[in-house]
């Protein structure tokens, strides 16, 4: 009697431990489904308590920021500075600039706005602008090669070498032109006024005693 009494006592707890063990279950999967699912930020279709947002509405960009060794993702509607808004089929992502000391920009290599004390030339960041560039009109952005009115270039000088237009066969000759205005008055960021280049000519000897008429005037 005493036997079959525990034996019976032994089931109904068995059954009771299964019992407790589907509700702990489904409790627990239900709390994972809430987590993924339930209580996102507005703008968040898909959320995690631990990542922040996963999936942001298609209008949206997401925003990854680091917070100790976890990325917590937000939603928002542009990419604040010092990032770029890229748009695809999956998902609308915010991508750090990789440039220095850039405050804004189009993509990841290519800034549009420095920090503040900066020059903006060509997509990079300096602390002044490159040789031969200058800043237009009192912004922060070097414009192309600095706007200096030039005349035209003059005729080609003769051949000489050497101040000497006799007895050599390969010389230069050359040619100028003169600074119609430059910007701010400062002749320095204009291009060159002169231009030389290779010339050939038949080879020839100066003339006995008279080799001052074969010299050429200064500057050639």
């Amino acid at each position: 009697m005493q036997l079959g009494l525990f034996v019976v006592v032994v089931f109904l707890s068995s059954m009771d431990l299964t019992g407790s063990s589907k509700v702990v279950k489904g409790k627990r999967q239900r709390r994972i489904s809430t987590e993924l699912s339930q209580g996102c930020a507005r703008g968040c279709d898909l959320c995690s308590e631990f990542n922040g947002c996963l999936r942001c509405s298609p209008k949206l960009f997401i925003l990854l920021e680091r917070n100790d060794i976890r990325q917590i993702g937000i939603c928002l509607p542009s990419c604040p500075l010092g990032y770029f808004g890229l748009r695809n089929t999956d998902m609308n992502k915010c991508i750090k600039c990789k440039i220095e000391n850039c405050e804004s920009c189009f993509s990841r290599n290519f800034c549009t706005k420095c920090k503040e004390g900066l020059y903006l030339h060509k997509g990079r960041c300096y602390v002044t602008c490159p040789e031969g560039y200058s800043a237009a009109n009192g912004t922060m952005e070097c414009s192309s090669p600095a706007q200096c009115e030039m005349s035209e270039w003059g005729p080609w000088g003769p051949c000489s070498k050497k101040r000497k237009l006799c007895g050599f066969k390969k010389g230069n000759e050359d040619r100028t032109r003169r600074i119609l205005q430059a910007p701010s008055g400062d002749v320095s960021l204009c291009p060159a006024t002169t231009e030389v280049r290779r010339c050939t000519v038949q080879k020839n000897q100066c003339p006995e005693g008279n080799r001052s008429q074969c010299q050429a005037r200064p500057g050639r």
